[in-house]
């Protein structure tokens, strides 16, 4: 698998494991009732979502958000975090099971962990969290499903779950409807600071199910060395004014004499975005017809692009073949200055000690590595990153749900608050302290204590800091000011498709990559490209068009 769209774990995981998860949770989803079993196309009512609003705990941001999506930028971090939640909401409730997935070790249970005895101490109740490391999760949920013990708060795995979503939450989950809907999210303000986009991936079956773990809209189009590209005359990626200037920069750029190439790995995505190419689907709303983006001329265009870029020298060898398993060893490859672009995720440029940012300074001073924006007058940029995943609440009675929802409140306080702080950093003194510039900085138990994934409950979007890189914030925040108003609208948010669901992001997405990494190297013609056109919709693609149409025609009822 090349990346030649977007390397995103959800996809790579679901093709090894989404199927076993299905077969996993058949049992439950067999007694969900013949009005249960069928997973149907569905339009998703804009009367379900909640009312959303910026939250402002009374913290002064250096760059200011928006309330289109643009995040909120800081330089350091505030000096006295101020409370986010209100007096100690799970007073007086029955203890809280929580199983989330983690990226961490195993954290240290409450009894030897300071930010988890502060947390349970402001909540005023108790949080028993089960911790499971990310490539164990979805056999863990399979687990859970299958013998009926799910806890009272639960991730949804990013690797697929179960095959009917909408039947399983219906049979499991509680309704959030009656909680969220509208107005009612006002007796949750943080969550109220999640983006409707977010939400709208949240709606299953007519009604809200899901608790959103927010992230920042559009992944971005990967990073480029601006010093790089300032040798070649290219101070502004304005001055690129089309993809034929972008090649011409590129070919520009490859110096193999130096070990150096234009492109780590792929570009596609890139190039279909800065041609206008839609986020897999796009939707005619005069007509109600959805499109597949290899049907579409601009990602016709892209595959040209790449191709032609591929054709004259400018992928550093070999890196195109390389999978999303690979991904550390090519965005390595990117930092040690092997290329002058890289497609990657704007969530990895800040990263402490492993971003970009601080692994290049680290590596040469010199190399200035920035968030690469679209190009050409028709760009757009996608919106491929509106949540990393739900949590869901299982079912229970309404004042059960309240203070389950109190405790997803709790885990999406913003950036700075003193919520935040202790999920983040842990109790100031023993778990962190404080740089010369007033920053956080871990002590050898923070490291532990803060590993309790508290942030993978619910999450509005993260704001934009850096203790190492006041540039590295600015960039960033340019690179989302420029990219948030031209973000292309899902419409597989707004309507629903089984077919989609279940083979979007796997067998189609497999026999998608597999064909374009043989056209872009020329190992087929270009005019393959009409074959596997043909082959995606024989294959689900023009199945899940008429559900998504469907879904469509309901929606106008």
């Amino acid at each position: 698998m090349s990346s030649t769209t977007p390397i995103n774990r959800r996809s790579l995981f679901r093709m090894g494991a989404g199927a076993g998860l299905g077969l996993a949770a058949a049992p439950l989803l067999a007694a969900c009732g013949d009005g249960g079993t069928t997973a149907r196309a569905e339009a998703k009512s804009a009367s379900l979502l909640p009312d959303t609003a910026v939250r402002n705990i009374g913290l002064r941001p250096d760059l200011a958000g928006t309330a289109t999506g643009v995040p909120q930028g800081f330089f350091g971090y505030p000096a006295k975090p101020l409370r986010a939640t209100k007096n100690t909401p799970l007073k007086g409730a029955s203890p809280i099971s929580a199983t989330m997935e983690t990226f961490s070790p195993p954290p240290p249970g409450r009894g030897r962990n300071a930010a988890w005895q502060r947390i349970e101490s402001l909540l005023g109740g108790r949080v028993d969290i089960t911790a499971v490391p990310a490539d164990d999760y979805g056999t863990k949920f399979s687990t859970m499903v299958a013998s009926d013990s799910l806890p009272d708060l639960f991730m949804y795995p990013e690797v697929g779950g179960v095959d009917n979503k909408a039947a399983f939450l219906q049979a499991t989950c509680a309704d959030l409807t009656p909680h969220l809907a509208g107005d009612k999210v006002k007796d949750y303000p943080n969550l109220a600071a999640i983006p409707k986009a977010a939400w709208q991936a949240a709606i299953f079956g007519g009604k809200l199910y899901g608790i959103p773990i927010a992230r920042t809209g559009t992944g971005g189009a990967g990073f480029y060395r601006h010093d790089l590209f300032e040798e070649v005359g290219v101070t502004s990626l304005d001055q690129i004014d089309g993809l034929d200037r972008f090649v011409e920069v590129c070919k520009e750029l490859t110096r193999p004499r130096k070990d150096r190439y234009a492109i780590i790995a792929g570009a596609t995505s890139m190039l279909a975005m800065s041609a206008g190419a839609p986020y897999y689907w796009r939707l005619d709303p005069s007509t109600g017809k959805f499109t597949i983006d290899l049907e579409t001329p601009e990602y016709r265009t892209a595959v040209e692009t790449a191709r032609a870029l591929y054709k004259a020298g400018c992928f550093y060898p070999g890196t195109l073949q390389m999978s999303g398993a690979q991904k550390a060893q090519y965005t390595d490859m990117f930092k040690n200055g092997k290329g002058a672009y890289v497609y990657d995720g704007v969530p990895t440029y800040l990263a402490p000690g492993v971003g970009y940012v601080a692994a290049m300074k680290a590596i040469d001073t010199t190399y200035d590595p920035r968030p690469f924006v679209p190009i050409g007058k028709g760009a757009v940029s996608w919106m491929d990153n509106v949540k990393l995943e739900n949590t869901h609440v299982k079912k229970a009675s309404a004042e059960r749900v309240r203070q389950i929802l109190a405790l997803a409140d709790f885990a999406a306080a913003p950036f700075g608050s003193e919520e935040y702080t202790l999920m983040n950093y842990g109790v100031e003194g023993t778990d962190f302290t404080r740089d010369d510039k007033g920053n956080p900085a871990l002590t050898k138990q923070g490291t532990q204590d803060v590993t309790v994934p508290w942030k993978f409950m619910a999450s509005a979007v993260p704001a934009i800091y850096s203790a190492d890189s006041e540039d590295g914030v600015r960039h960033v925040h340019e690179a989302f000011t420029k990219m948030i108003p031209m973000m292309e609208q899902d419409p597989t948010l707004q309507y629903s498709s089984p077919t989609w669901d279940s083979k979007g992001s796997g067998s189609l997405y497999a026999l998608k990559q597999d064909a374009l990494k043989d056209i872009i190297a020329g190992r087929k013609p270009m005019s393959s490209y009409d074959q596997l056109v043909k082959d995606y919709l024989a294959k689900g693609g023009e199945q899940a068009r008429g559900e998504f149409e469907e879904a469509f025609q309901k929606g106008k009822k």
